[in-house]
C-alpha cells in the first residue's frame, strides 16, 4: 500500500517523509502485501488512478492474475517485521514464556519479561529476596489456553538450530504505543494489563503515555465471577476493556471489562482510528469491495481498505460473498510500513473478549493417503483437503525434504500427495500437515509420544561435559547423563561416540510439558529382557528386574528404574554375606539385579534385595532353608489358594510357594465376613497383600486383615518390648479368650492382656459374649513390665478411640461392603447360573415375582423362575399386611442377598418398591426404618423417598457387644445421616446412624389400625391361625396360661387352640396403678368366656356370622361380673363396631384405661379401654409436673391401669382423646399445660393448647419477677404452665407468675400485677418495660393494659435534650424503677418519675457522661403547685383513717393488691404489707413538724411517697441525710424499717415475723415507745447506707454478686469471682449453675468474655469434675468458640495441674488438627521442654517444618531458638540462630531476638561480637540506624564511656562511607 496515505481522513493529505521511500522500495521485491493500486488511496481519487490504468493495460492477462494471487498471499515469517501489530491466540503457558498462535499457521513467543512493566518489576523484586511474594503469580495461572491477544513483534530472530524465531510482546506500552492520550474516546476497545489493586478498583496499563486508567470495582464485578470464579484480579493479568470515559484530554481514564460492552464493541469513525493508530482485535464494520477465491478486498471506517485471505472466511458463507455486500471483520494484523491491514470474517473473532474454544485436532500425528492439494502459494506453501472435508495447510519447507527435491509443478490443485499432521494452527482452525519423509515415517513425533522404559534410536548430536545430546525426532532431543554413556563410567567418551552416529538407547525419563527426555545407553539396561518398573505399582513382590544404583550410602544401596522411580536395598539385603563398608563394594552407576520385597505405592517407597543373585549352586543346595527364610514376621506377600481345611485355608506363599496357613477369622476384620470369604475362595485364587504373623519349623502363619496390614505398612507397630509404653494405641486381634480376660496378639507377635475389668465400658458377665478369637481390636497399653515382658491392654471404646465414631463407623461399613462387594465377583466367576444370578442381584432391585406360597410365620416364598435353586423370601414383616395366595404376581425390592444360605430377602412394602429416586444432600439427615439386621450392618429405608441406605451397627473395632434393650429390630425407627448421594454398586446408600435417643419403636400399622407388637410378635398367636374353632360367644371354656404380658394373658384352650384375655377383662374393679395381668401366672388354670373375636390379620373383631370367625383367636373375660352373667347377654357384646362403641363415650366421663405405650415422634400416652377400645392421652394432659412431662416412660409403666377423664374423640374418630388432669376445659381461673409456638419480642408467648385453642402471654405475666430479658429462657416447642386469666375471646388471656400457677407456694411478688389503672395508687414504687421516648415524656408499661408518663423533668437529675442520648440509654423493652406521683382515673393518665431522689435507683443517665445538672429551683418551681395540693389532701386522707381506727378497711389504701380485689386467691403477705403501710401512716400525722426519719422511709419504700415539700425541711433539720439517699449501688429498698438488720440480708429472707403479728399488738405500743422504735430503725438504715456506699466493700453472700453481675453482665471477672465464691464453700453444683448462667448472659459479642467463663468452667471440671464432665464441657467449648483457643487453654490447663499425659495426648490430636498452626508446635515444643524431653522438642520442630510452609519456618526456628535458650541448651539456641541467619542474613527481625536472647542469657563479649557483625551487613540506612541505636544503648548501660566512644565512631565511619558512595 502506497506511503501516501491518509491518516486524518476528515481534511488534509499526510506528508511523505523522504525517509519512509526507500523503505517502500525495499520491501516491494519481496512484499506479499502488495496490493494494487487501486487501494493506495484511502479516498481513491480519479487523477490517482490514471497511471495505475495504463501500467494494467501493458502488463500480459498471465501477468495480471498472477499479481491477484499475489496480493492474496498469506503470511509468512518473511513477511513480519518488527514493530507489526498482530492478533495472537495462547497455545501453550510454560513457567517462562507463552507460546502464541499466529494467523496462517505461524507461531511466536512472549517471554514473562514482555507481560507488562509492573509484572517485571514484581519478578525482579522476587529475585532480591529470598521469600516468595504473596501477589506475584505464575504465567500459567495469568494465561490460559485459547485466549486472544494483541501482540507486537520485537524480533524475528534465527536459533542455533538455523530455525526462524519469531519473539512477541504483549507490553500494553508496546501494543498500544501508537496511541496518544489525546486519542483516546469513549467506546474504544483497549486491552491492558492490571498494574495495581486499589480500594476502589484496579490500575489498569493501558500503555498510553500520560493516561491513567482505572477500573472500578463495580465494573470488574460481573467478569470476577464468570471468568475469574470469583477470585480478585492479579497484577499482570491480561484484559479487554472499553474505555468509559475521558477526563482531563485523556489525563484520566476509566474502564470497563464487563462482557456485554466488551464484545459488542465496534470500531467507528467517531474515534477517529487512523491506520498509524489502527490495534489487532478491533472488530470493524466493512463492505466487501472485491470477491476472488483467494481472498476479498474490504473497504472500512469509509476510507481505509483491507485484505482477507482465504483462510479467514467465515467458513458458512464461504462463496457467497459478493461485491457492496456489509459484513462485520476483525483487524488481524497492520504492516507498520506499507499500513498494509488483513482483517478475519471468522466469527469466532467478531465477539471480543472470547476466547477460542478449538484449540486441538483429534488426529494429530496420523500419516494420511491421497490427500488432494486445494492451492499453491509459491512463497509460503500449500492448502489440501482433508477427507472430512477440512482444511490443511503446509508450509513451504515442508512441501519436500529438501529445497532441491522440490516441484512446484506437483501441488497443482487436485494432485494428491501423502502427509502427517503435525500441529494445529488454532487461529486459523485448520492442521499443518508436512510431506517430508523423515517427519512421515518418524518414530516419535512429539515428546508426549515417548514413554519411560522404551526402547528409541537417535543420532549424536553433540557431547558435552554434562553428556551426550541424541536427536530422537524432528524437535525430540534426548540428553544421556555421564554416568548413562556405558554399563561403566567412560573417561573419554568422544573415543567411542562420534557425531552422526546412530545409538539404541532406552528412555529413562520424558517430562512432555518441560521437553525433557533422559536416555540410558547402558547395554545391560537396554537389552534385559526383564520387566521394566516404570511406576511403583508396578513393583509387586518378588518380581526381578534391573536397575542401576543412583547413591550408596552405610545402610545400603539406592537402586533408581525407569520414570524416577527408586528403592531402598538395605544394608542386610545387599548379600548373603555381611557386608560392613557397601561404599567399597558398590559404585554409582552400577547395573544392577534386584528383587522386589515390599512396595507401598500411596508412599512411593519400595524395599529390594540383591541376595537372589547369590551362587545358583549354592541356592539350590540350601533351598529347603532359604525358603523357610523367605518369609519374616511382618512381611507382606501374594498367596495362592492350594485348598481348604476345617479352620481355614492351606496356602503357597509365592513366588517360592512355601507352604502356610490362613485362619478363616484372619480373612477379614468383620466377623461374619470370615467365613463368606472361605466359602468363595478356591484353589487357584490369589490373594494380595497378605501379612506374615508368626513362623515356627517351617509352619508360617498369615494374616489378611487390612487393619493390620495397614499398620503394619504405615510402620506403626512396635518390633520389640521396648518400644511399646503406656498411653500408645495398637491394633491387634484376639488370641484366647479367658474367664479373666483376653489375650490380645500384634502384628510383629507381641500380646499382652486385657483384663475382665477394663475390656468394656459394659458390665461383662461373660468375656465370651463380649469378643471372639479372631476378632480385630483396638487395645490401649495401660501397664508395662519391661522384666516379665508383659502388658495390660485395655479395650474400652472410651479409651481406644480411633476418631470421631461417624468416620470410623462409615470406614467399616465401606469396608464390609467392598469385602461383600469382593465375594460377588468370587461368584460371578463359577459356572453356575444360580451364582451368577445371585451376583448380579444387588439390594434396590425391583423384580417381579409370583408367590409360590405362604408359609405357617406369616411369611412368603416366591418361586424360583429360569433359576433353579433360587431361594426368595418375604418374612411376615415384609409382606407389609398384604392379601398373597399362591400363584399370584408380586413386585417385591430386594433388600439382601445371603451369600451362605443362597437366599434372598426381598420385601413386598410398597413404599419401598414405589420408592422415589430423588437426589439427596450429602450430610442431610432422614428418618428411616430398618428393613433388614446383618452381623455387622443394617439396611434400612429412608421415610420421605423409600430409597435404601446401609449404616454400621458398630461405630468401632471393639463395638461389638450389645444389651438386648440395646439391639435394633426390623421395623423400627432410626435417624441416619446420609454420606454418600448415590447407591453405586452395592445398590445402597451409605449413612450413619444419629443419636440412639432418636430411634423410635416399630411401627407396623397406621396409627388408624395399630396392632398390638405383642401380639404380631407372639408366637402362641400366630399359632392358632391355622386351627379352627367351634366356640360361639358367650360360651364358658378352659384354659391354662401360657404367657403372662402387660396389656394381655395368652391362654392355651382345648385342641391347642390360644385365647386372649384383655387387661380390662381380668378384674371388675382396678386399683389404679396396679396391673391387672399381675394377678394370673403362668400354669394357671382359669375359666373364662368367650366374649369375641379377633380377626389374625387386621386384629378387628369380627361378628359371629363372619365366615372367617371360626379362624379368629377367641377374645376371653374372667371378670367375675361377665361370668355370672348369662351366655346370651354376653352375646351381644361385640356386635357394635367400635366406632358406635367411642361415640358412647361422653366428655367429662371417667374412666379406667390401661397403658400401652408412650409415642416419642407423636408425644402422647396410647391407652386401651377394652381390646377394641383404644385411646390417646397427649403429653401435656398427662400431668401439672414438668418432672413428668420431661420422662413420662418413668412415670407410667406398660399395662398400669389409669384413671382418665374423657376429653372427646380424635381428629380420626378411631380414638378416644383422655386427660390425667381432669376435664380439659380451658376456663377463667383453671391452671393447664401449653406449649410455646411463638415468642414475641419486647410483646410475649404465643402457647398452643392440645385442644387447639391458642392463647397469649403478655410480657408483664411471664413471672413474678421482671428482668431486663423477660423472654430470653422461652423457646418455641417449650412447654408452660399457664393459668388462664380470660377466656371470653376466641385467644386466651393466660399468666405464667407462679403466684398465679402455683398460688400454695406464697412466695413473695417483687412486681405484682397491674392489669388496670384502678391497680396503681400513688406514692407506689413500680417497675415496668419502656415503651417510647415521646415529646412530652417517657411511656413506660406497667401493665398489659397501663401505661405511664414521666415527664422530662422527672425522668433525669441532668439537663439533656438529645434524643441520641434517650434511644441508647433508654431504649424500647428497659426495664425501670419509677415512683408514681399522680393518678388521674378520669384521664387514665398516671405520672411518674424516675429520679433518684423518688426510687432509690441511680439516675437513668450515667454521670459519666458529664451533662449539667437540673437546677434545683427549676424543678421546685415545676413541682411547687402540685405539692401543695397534695399535702391538703394527705392530711385529709390520714385524718380520715385515724378516724377509722381499722386501717385494713380503708378504701384508699396505698397499695391493694389485685388478688383481693378478685377474692379468689388472697395473699397474706399483701395484706401485712398493707398493716404495714397504715400503721406508718397512722404515726405519721402527728409529727409532722419534725417528722423527717418517717418521711426518709417514705421516699425510699415501695408503699409510700414523700412529698417534695418535706425537702425544704429536710434541708434545715438533718442537711447530712439528703447525699447519703442518692445511692448509686443497684440495692432495691424493699423491706420494712423494722425487719432492717446490720448483716444486709438478702432481698427474700427479710423476716415475715412482724407481719404475722396481730393488729391489736400493734396498737397497745405508747407514743414514746413509736419513737424510739423509729430513731432505732433511722440508725439501722444509716448503718446499712454507709455499708453499702463503701467502694473498698466486698460482697459477702450469693446476692451481693447477683447484684454485682445484674449491673455488669458481661464482666467475665465478676462472674469468675461468683463462681470463686460458690467453689469456697465447696459448692461444686452451684458453681457449675453459675458458669452456665454466665454463658447464657454474656452478649454473644464479647467472645474473650465468654472463652473466659469457659476455661473457668475447664478448671473446675478438671479439678473436682469427672474426665466425662470435661470432657463434654470441652467438646461444647469447641463448638461455641475459636477451636484453637480451647484445645491451647485445655492443654494449659492439663499442664498447670500436673495431667502431663493428658496435655500430651491432647498436643498429639492438635498436630493432627490444626497442622498449619505454627502457635500449637511452639507451645508443644515448649511443653516438651519444661518436662525435659529435649529430643522429642528436637523431632518436633523437625515436624513443624515439614508440615508449614515454608514462609513460616524463619519464625518457627526463631521462636524455639528462644525456647531452647530459656528453658533448654543455650549453645544450641545459638546454633539455630547462626543457622537462620547465614540462609537469611538480612531478616532483622532474627537479628533484633537473637541480639535480645544473648543480652538475657549470654556473656557481654558474644553481644558484641554480634552487634559487630550486624553493623557490618549491608542494610538498609534505616534499619542500620536502628541496629548502631541499640549498640549505643547496650554500652551505654553495659561498657565505658570510650567503648561508647567506639559505636560512635563506628557510625560516623557508616555514614561518610554511605554518602561517598552516593556521590560516586
Amino acid at each position: 500500500m502506497s506511503t501516501m496515505e491518509e491518516s486524518f481522513p476528515r481534511g488534509g493529505t499526510r506528508k511523505t517523509h523522504k525517509s519512509e521511500k526507500p523503505l517502500q522500495q525495499s520491501v516491494e521485491q519481496d512484499n506479499l502485501f502488495d496490493i494494487s493500486t487501486e487501494e493506495d488511496s484511502t479516498k481513491r481519487k480519479k487523477k490517482q488512478k490514471g497511471p495505475t490504468i495504463t501500467k494494467k493495460l501493458k502488463i500480459e492477462k498471465r501477468e495480471s492474475s498472477k499479481s491477484v494471487k499475489e496480493k492474496f498471499e498469506i503470511l509468512s515469517i518473511e513477511s513480519l517485521c518488527e514493530g507489526m501489530r498482530i492478533l495472537g491466540c495462547v497455545k501453550e503457558v510454560n513457567e517462562l514464556e507463552l507460546v502464541i498462535s499466529l494467523p496462517n499457521g505461524l507461531q511466536g513467543f512472549v517471554q514473562v519479561t514482555e507481560i507488562c512493566d509492573a509484572y517485571s518489576k514484581k519478578l525482579n523484586e522476587q529475585m532480591s529476596q529470598e521469600e516468595p511474594l504473596k501477589d506475584l503469580v505464575s504465567l500459567p495461572e495469568l494465561f490460559s489456553p485459547g485466549l486472544l491477544v494483541r501482540c507486537v513483534v520485537i524480533s524475528v530472530g534465527i536459533t542455533e538450530r538455523g530455525k526462524k524465531s519469531v519473539k512477541l510482546s504483549l507490553n500494553p506500552k508496546n501494543v498500544n504505543k501508537v496511541l496518544s492520550a489525546e486519542a483516546l474516546k469513549p467506546g474504544m476497545l483497549l486491552t491492558g494489563t492490571v498494574s495495581s489493586l486499589e480500594d476502589h478498583g484496579y490500575l489498569v496499563d493501558i500503555g498510553v503515555g500520560g493516561a491513567r486508567a482505572f477500573l472500578p470495582l463495580q465494573k470488574a464485578q460481573e467478569y470476577i465471577k464468570q471468568k475469574n470464579k470469583g477470585a480478585k484480579l492479579k497484577v499482570g493479568q491480561y484484559l479487554n476493556c472499553v474505555v468509559e470515559e475521558v477526563k482531563g484530554s485523556g489525563g484520566v481514564v476509566s474502564l470497563s471489562i464487563a462482557h456485554s460492552e466488551v464484545s459488542t464493541a465496534i470500531a467507528s469513525e467517531e474515534q477517529n482510528w487512523t491506520l498509524n493508530n489502527l490495534l489487532p482485535g478491533l472488530v470493524v464494520k466493512a463492505e466487501v469491495q472485491k470477491v476472488t477465491p483467494l481472498g476479498l478486498t474490504l473497504n472500512f471506517l469509509s476510507f481505509f481498505t483491507g485484505l482477507v485471505d482465504f483462510m479467514h472466511f467465515d467458513p458458512k458463507k464461504a462463496g457467497t460473498y459478493f461485491s457492496s455486500q456489509a459484513v462485520r471483520a476483525c483487524v488481524l494484523c497492520v504492516h507498520p510500513q506499507t499500513r498494509a491491514v488483513r482483517l478475519s470474517l471468522r466469527p469466532v473473532f467478531l465477539q471480543p473478549g472470547r476466547a477460542l474454544t478449538r484449540l486441538s485436532c483429534p488426529h494429530l500425528g496420523a500419516v494420511l493417503d491421497d490427500v488432494p492439494v486445494q492451492g499453491f502459494f509459491s512463497k509460503v506453501g500449500a492448502t489440501f483437503r482433508l477427507k472430512d472435508g477440512s482444511l490443511a495447510y503446509a508450509r513451504l519447507s515442508h512441501l519436500a525434504d529438501s529445497k532441491n527435491n522440490f516441484n512446484p509443478e506437483a501441488f497443482k490443485p487436485g494432485n494428491t500427495h501423502k502427509c502427517r499432521i503435525i500441529n494445529y494452527s488454532q487461529m486459523d482452525e485448520l492442521a499443518l500437515v508436512s510431506l517430508r519423509t523423515s517427519i512421515i515415517e518418524a518414530q516419535y513425533l512429539s515428546y508426549h509420544d515417548i514413554k519411560p522404559g522404551a526402547l528409541v534410536k537417535g543420532t549424536v548430536l553433540t557431547i558435552k561435559s554434562y553428556g551426550m545430546l541424541v536427536k530422537v525426532g524432528e524437535q525430540i532431543r534426548g540428553l544421556v547423563h555421564p554416568m548413562h554413556l556405558a554399563d561403566i563410567l567412560l573417561k573419554n567418551p568422544e573415543k567411542k561416540y562420534r557425531i552422526g552416529d546412530e545409538v539404541a538407547a532406552r528412555v529413562l525419563l520424558c517430562d512432555p510439558e518441560a521437553k525433557r527426555l533422559m536416555l540410558t545407553l547402558k547395554k545391560t539396561l537396554i537389552e534385559s529382557k526383564l520387566p521394566a518398573i516404570t511406576c511403583y505399582a508396578d513393583a509387586k513382590p518378588g518380581l526381578q528386574t534391573h536397575g542401576f544404583i543412583l547413591r550408596v550410602k552405610d545402610y545400603g544401596c539406592i537402586v533408581k528404574f525407569y520414570n524416577d522411580v527408586q528403592g531402598l536395598v538395605p544394608k542386610h539385603e545387599l548379600s548373603a554375606e555381611y557386608v560392613p563398608d557397601p561404599e567399597r563394594v558398590f559404585y554409582p552407576g552400577q547395573v544392577v539385579k534386584v528383587a522386589v520385597l515390599n512396595c507401598e505405592p500411596s508412599k512411593e517407597r519400595m524395599l529390594l534385595s540383591f541376595k537372589l543373585l547369590s551362587d545358583p549352586k549354592k541356592e539350590h543346595a540350601g533351598q529347603s532353608q532359604k525358603k523357610r527364610k523367605a518369609v519374616s514376621i511382618g512381611q507382606l506377600v501374594d498367596v495362592k489358594v492350594l485348598g481348604k481345611t476345617k479352620d481355614g485355608l492351606e496356602v503357597a506363599v509365592l513366588p517360592h510357594n512355601i507352604p502356610a496357613f490362613l485362619p478363616t477369622s484372619h480373612l477379614s476384620d468383620h466377623v461374619a465376613n470370615g467365613p463368606l470369604l472361605y466359602h468363595w475362595l478356591q484353589a487357584g485364587d490369589i490373594l494380595h497383600k497378605v501379612l506374615c504373623l508368626s513362623q515356627s519349623e517351617g509352619h508360617v502363619l498369615l494374616c489378611r486383615k487390612p487393619s493390620l496390614v495397614s499398620t503394619v505398612e504405615g510402620g506403626q507397630d512396635p518390633k520389640t518390648f521396648s518400644e511399646i509404653h503406656p498411653g500408645m494405641l495398637l491394633v491387634g486381634f484376639v488370641k484366647s479368650i479367658k474367664d479373666y480376660g483376653v489375650f490380645v496378639q500384634f502384628p510383629s507377635g507381641l500380646s499382652g492382656l486385657a483384663p475382665k475389668a477394663i475390656m468394656s465400658d459394659k458390665f461383662v458377665t461373660s468375656t465370651s459374649d463380649h469378643f471372639v478369637e479372631g476378632q480385630t481390636v483396638a487395645a490401649k497399653v495401660t501397664n508395662v513390665d519391661e522384666e516379665k515382658q508383659r502388658m495390660l491392654l485395655s479395650l474400652r471404646l472410651s479409651d481406644c478411640s480411633l476418631g470421631d465414631l461417624p468416620t470410623t463407623s462409615l470406614l467399616l461399613l465401606s469396608q464390609c461392603l467392598e469385602e461383600r462387594q469382593g465375594v460377588r465377583s468370587l461368584m460371578s466367576t463359577r459356572d453356575s447360573v444360580l451364582f451368577q444370578t445371585l451376583a448380579e442381584m444387588i439390594p434396590g432391585m425391583i423384580l417381579d415375582l409370583e408367590v409360590q406360597e405362604v408359609l405357617e410365620d406369616g411369611s412368603v416364598v416366591f418361586s424360583e423362575g429360569p433359576v433353579p435353586g433360587l431361594v426368595l423370601r418375604a418374612s411376615k414383616y415384609h409382606r407389609a399386611g398384604q392379601e398373597v395366595a399362591s400363584g399370584q404376581k408380586k413386585k417385591v425390592v430386594i433388600l439382601n442377598v445371603d451369600m451362605l444360605k443362597l437366599e434372598v430377602h426381598v420385601s413386598l412394602c410398597r413404599s419401598l418398591v414405589n420408592r422415589k429416586d430423588k437426589k439427596l444432600k450429602k450430610g442431610s439427615e432422614h428418618q428411616a426404618i430398618v428393613q433388614h439386621l446383618e452381623e455387622s450392618f443394617a439396611v434400612a429405608s429412608l421415610v420421605e423417598t423409600g430409597q435404601l441406605a446401609a449404616f454400621s451397627l458398630n461405630s468401632h473395632l471393639n463395638d461389638t457387644f450389645r444389651f438386648d434393650s440395646e439391639k435394633l429390630q426390623v421395623g423400627q425407627g432410626v435417624s441416619l445421616t446420609l454420606k454418600t448421594t448415590e447407591p453405586g454398586v452395592t445398590g445402597l446408600l451409605l449413612a450413619v446412624e444419629g443419636p440412639v435417643a432418636k430411634r423410635t419403636l416399630r411401627q407396623t400399622r397406621k396409627d388408624s389400625e395399630t396392632v398390638d407388637e405383642d401380639d404380631e410378635g407372639s408366637p402362641a398367636l400366630a399359632v392358632g391361625t391355622s386351627k379352627k374353632h367351634t366356640f360361639s360367644i358367650g360360651d364358658m371354656v378352659t384354659g391354662t396360661v401360657k404367657s403372662v404380658k402387660p396389656t394381655h394373658v395368652v391362654v392355651t384352650l382345648e385342641n391347642g387352640i390360644i385365647g386372649c384375655i384383655h387387661a380390662s377383662h381380668i378384674l371388675d374393679d382396678v386399683p389404679v396403678g396396679t396391673s391387672p395381668t399381675a394377678t394370673l401366672k403362668v400354669g394357671k388354670t382359669v375359666t373364662a368366656r368367650v366374649i369375641g373375636g379377633r380377626d389374625m390379620k387386621t386384629f378387628k373383631f369380627l361378628p359371629i356370622s363372619h365366615p372367617r370367625f371360626v379362624r379368629t383367636i377367641p377374645e376371653l373375660s374372667v371378670r367375675p361380673s361377665e361370668l355370672e352373667k348369662d351366655g346370651h347377654t354376653a352375646l351381644d357384646t361385640h356386635s357394635v363396631s367400635p366406632l358406635e362403641k367411642i361415640k358412647h363415650y361422653q366428655a367429662g366421663q371417667t374412666v379406667t384405661c390401661f397403658f400401652k405405650k408412650y409415642n416419642v415422634i407423636k408425644k402422647w400416652l396410647e391407652v386401651e379401654m377394652a381390646p377394641d377400645i383404644r385411646g390417646r392421652i397427649p403429653l401435656l394432659l398427662t400431668s401439672l409436673s414438668f418432672k413428668v412431662l420431661k420422662h413420662p416412660d418413668k412415670k407410667f409403666q406398660i399395662g398400669q391401669a389409669l384413671k382418665a377423664t374423657v376429653v372427646g374423640p380424635t381428629s380420626s374418630k378411631a380414638f378416644l382423646c383422655l386427660s390425667l388432669i381432669g376435664p380439659h376445659r380451658l376456663e377463667k381461673g383453671e391452671v393447664a399445660m401449653g406449649r410455646v409456638v411463638k415468642v414475641t419480642p419486647r410483646k410475649g408467648l404465643t402457647v398452643s393448647f392440645p385442644s387447639g385453642r391458642i392463647g397469649t402471654v403478655s410480657v408483664f405475666h411471664v413471672s413474678d419477677s421482671y428482668s431486663e430479658t423477660p423472654l430470653e429462657d422461652f423457646t418455641p416447642q417449650q412447654i408452660v404452665r399457664c393459668y388462664v386469666l380470660s377466656a371470653a375471646s376466641d385467644v386466651l388471656t393466660l399468666s405464667l407468675r407462679s403466684s398465679r400457677t402455683n398460688p400454695e407456694t406464697k412466695s413473695k411478688i417483687p412486681d405484682p400485677e397491674i392489669n388496670s389503672i384502678q391497680d396503681v395508687q400513688e406514692g407506689q414504687l413500680l417497675r415496668g418495660y419502656v415503651e417510647s421516648v415521646q415529646s412530652q415524656g417517657v411511656l413506660l408499661g406497667l401493665g398489659p393494659s397501663v401505661v405511664g408518663l414521666a415527664r422530662h423533668p422527672h425522668v433525669s437529675q441532668y439537663k439533656t435534650s438529645k434524643k441520641a442520648l434517650y434511644n441508647s440509654h433508654l431504649p424500647e423493652g428497659k426495664l425501670l424503677t419509677a415512683k408514681v406521683l399522680r393518678v388521674k382515673h378520669q384521664k387514665k393518665l398516671v405520672e411518674l418519675s424516675f429520679l433518684p431522689g423518688s426510687t432509690g435507683k441511680p439516675d437513668v443517665f450515667p454521670a459519666s457522661l458529664g451533662l449539667p445538672l437540673l437546677e434545683q429551683e427549676e424543678r421546685r418551681i415545676e413541682a411547687e403547685g402540685r405539692a401543695s395540693k397534695r399535702q391538703e389532701k394527705e392530711k385529709r386522707n390520714r385524718k380520715g383513717l385515724e378516724e377509722a381506727q381499722l386501717p385494713s378497711q380503708g378504701k384508699k389504701e396505698p397499695q391493694k393488691p389485685p388478688g383481693k380485689k378478685r377474692g379468689k386467691r388472697p395473699r397474706p403477705e399483701s395484706g401485712s404489707e398493707q398493716d404495714r403501710g397504715n400503721k406508718k401512716q397512722k404515726e405519721a400525722a402527728p409529727v409532722e413538724e419534725n417528722d423527717s426519719g418517717v418521711e426518709v422511709y417514705y421516699r425510699e419504700g415501695e408503699e409510700e411517697v414523700e412529698e417534695k415539700s418535706v425537702l425544704a425541711k429536710e434541708k434545715q433539720t438533718r442537711p447530712a441525710e439528703v447525699p447519703r439517699l442518692q445511692l448509686s449501688s443497684s440495692f432495691v429498698w424493699d423491706v420494712g424499717l423494722d425487719s432492717l438488720t446490720p448483716a444486709l440480708p438478702p432481698r427474700e429472707e427479710s423476716s415475715d415475723s412482724e407481719d404475722e403479728k396481730p393488729q391489736q399488738a400493734t396498737k397497745r405500743k405508747s407514743r414514746k415507745e413509736r419513737e424510739l422504735e423509729k430513731q432505732r430503725a433511722e440508725r439501722e438504715l444509716c448503718r446499712t447506707e454507709e455499708a453499702l456506699m463503701d467502694p473498698a466493700r466486698q460482697p459477702e453472700s450469693a446476692d451481693d454478686f447477683d447484684r454485682l453481675v445484674l449491673s455488669s453482665p458481661n464482666s467475665s471477672i465478676l462472674w469468675l469471682q461468683y463462681m470463686a465464691f460458690h467453689l469456697q464453700a465447696t459448692e461444686i453444683e452451684k458453681a457449675r449453675a453459675v458458669a452456665e448462667r454466665a454463658l447464657k448472659t454474656i452478649s454473644f459479642r464479647e467472645e474473650q468474655e465468654k472463652l473466659n467463663v469457659w476455661v473457668a468452667l475447664l478448671n473446675l471440671e478438671n479439678m473436682y469434675g469427672s474426665q466425662e464432665s470435661l470432657t463434654k464441657v470441652f467438646e461444647q467449648a469447641v463448638q461455641y468458640n475459636d477451636p484453637l483457643k480451647v484445645f491451647l487453654q485445655l492443654a494449659d490447663v492439663y499442664t498447670k495441674s500436673g495431667k502431663f499425659q493428658e496435655a500430651s495426648e491432647l498436643y498429639s490430636r492438635m498436630l493432627k488438627r490444626f497442622r498449619q498452626e505454627k502457635a500449637v508446635w511452639i507451645k508443644y515444643g515448649a511443653f516438651l521442654l519444661r518436662r525435659g524431653q529435649a529430643g522429642a522438642s528436637h523431632r518436633v520442630m523437625q515436624r513443624a517444618l515439614e508440615c508449614l510452609p515454608k514462609r513460616e519456618h524463619v519464625d518457627v526456628i526463631s521462636k524455639f531458638a528462644q525456647l531452647e535458650f530459656q528453658l533448654g541448651d543455650a549453645e544450641r539456641a545459638k546454633a539455630m540462630f547462626e543457622n537462620t541467619l547465614s540462609t537469611y542474613p538480612k531478616r532483622t527481625d532474627v537479628w533484633s531476638v537473637y541480639i535480645d536472647m544473648t543480652i538475657k542469657h549470654g556473656s557481654q563479649k558474644e553481644v558484641r561480637d554480634i552487634f559487630e557483625r550486624v553493623i557490618h551487613l549491608s542494610l538498609a540506612p534505616k534499619r542500620m540506624k536502628f541496629f548502631f541505636k541499640r549498640y549505643l544503648d547496650f554500652e551505654k548501660q553495659h561498657g565505658t564511656e570510650k567503648e561508647v566512644q567506639a559505636v560512635k565512631a563506628k557510625a560516623l565511619d557508616y555514614v561518610e562511607a554511605r554518602s561517598s558512595v552516593q556521590e560516586d
